[in-house]
């Protein structure tokens, strides 16, 4: 698997949304507690929300540098 392909996935929307959805599940079948799952979901949601932010801001900053744009 290339560079690009791992960076695509770890922004990908569906990709975080599968695994907020596996770790709700599993937990809802381990212990039943739906609060303590929903909890969870909306912690793993919001890491996925900044990290998809900082490697999306990332790669627009490469592409300006690529082009020779000074983004400061």
């Amino acid at each position: 698997m290339k560079k690009e392909d791992i960076i695509r996935k770890l922004t990908s929307r569906k990709f975080w949304l599968a695994v907020a959805s596996f770790v709700t599940l599993m937990i809802i079948y381990l212990t039943g507690d739906r609060s303590k799952a929903e909890q969870i979901a909306s912690l793993i949601m919001a890491g996925a929300t900044v990290l998809c932010y900082i490697i999306g801001e990332g790669m627009t900053d490469a592409a300006n540098l690529k082009d020779g744009d000074d983004a400061e």
